[in-house]
């Protein structure tokens, strides 16, 4: 079975997890098998930066990183064992921006990416590059192998300035405490989906949105042209987990981003945002998991409540479970 999974970073990582294990594919780590069953990764790639000349994607490494075995589970991102002696030795030469911390392990990542960018390599073959030496067990595809930058225009702290700053900018400096006037996935009009994507949602047998970011993950993606009609096109279901419960982000502060479009903070108005395939001009879902205690009147979608919290890789199986069984897939 062919089982597509649009994500996000650290938590569409760690759902991926659950999707493996539910499978009962090889865990992180090992290397592929063949077997019964194949999972593509379509990842956000929007949050990318450009940065002491290095290219950063910090989704995909997330992915690579955790699936890989090599994620430090206790800080929640980067590399296990890390250390900092690089970005000590750029704050002592004054080297900005200091507010985003590279380790020494990861910079190797980036040294191998960029060298290979500015040999005329597509993103898309880089990252399977850099996945022969991980061996996530899951394709790893990024959304677009074009440029595409989140900006968010936020009034300036100390300053009130209105001004536009990459997403990476107003997330990890300010902590999205400024209030987000728009975002803009610039770039994403002009680009085109990343070579095996269009294709490998034509080809499923369930496309699951992960519980990630709805505005600046999961809405990235979307905002590739030609992925959205892939997902309305498909005849696989399409069910998505909501990354809302109780009123408030699993984790990090998507809040924040929806507020930036307008929405609430809720399961129901994040399951409308994406909206139903049979109801909607532009919808894309068929199913919609909500936490247990949570409801969502979502119009031309099936919504079922179970537990959502990822707390181990079993409870996050149990979730990719409900939602195959939403959306009527047998797997065996």
């Amino acid at each position: 079975m062919k089982v597509v999974v649009v994500v996000g970073g650290v938590g569409g990582a760690r759902f991926l997890l659950g999707v493996k294990k539910f499978l009962g594919l090889p865990p992180e780590g090992e290397p592929d098998s063949p077997g019964a069953h194949e999972v593509t990764a379509i990842v956000n790639t929007a949050d990318d930066i450009w940065l002491h000349g290095l290219r950063i994607c910090p989704d995909l490494d997330s992915c690579m990183y955790t699936l890989g075995g090599g994620s430090d589970t206790e800080r929640g991102w980067g590399r296990t064992g890390e250390s900092w002696t690089v970005k000590q030795e750029l704050a002592a030469y004054g080297a900005d921006p200091e507010w985003f911390g590279l380790g020494d392990k990861d910079i190797a990542t980036h040294l191998v990416r960029t060298r290979m960018m500015r040999a005329g390599y597509e993103l898309s073959d880089i990252t399977a590059a850099l996945s022969d030496r991980w061996k996530p067990g899951v394709r790893l595809l990024p959304m677009t192998d074009d440029r595409v930058e989140t900006h968010v225009v936020i009034d300036e702290p100390g300053t009130g300035e209105r001004k536009a700053v990459h997403f990476q900018e107003w997330w990890v400096r300010y902590r999205a405490e400024p209030r987000a006037q728009s975002i803009v996935p610039v770039g994403a009009d002009e680009s085109t989906p990343a070579p095996g994507v269009v294709e490998a949602i034509t080809d499923a047998d369930i496309v699951l949105l992960a519980p990630s970011n709805p505005v600046v993950s999961v809405g990235t993606v979307l905002a590739v042209p030609g992925v959205r009609t892939a997902l309305r096109k498909t005849e696989a279901p399409v069910v998505g987990v909501s990354p809302i419960i109780g009123g408030k982000p699993v984790r990090g502060m998507a809040d924040a981003c929806l507020a930036a479009i307008g929405l609430p903070t809720t399961a129901e108005a994040v399951g409308r945002h994406y909206g139903s395939r049979a109801c909607s001009e532009n919808g894309v879902l068929d199913g919609w998991l909500v936490a247990t205690g949570d409801t969502a009147d979502v119009p031309g979608v099936a919504v079922r409540a179970v537990p959502l919290l990822m707390s181990d890789v079993d409870a996050t199986a149990a979730m990719v479970r409900a939602a195959v069984d939403l959306g009527g897939v047998d797997f065996g």
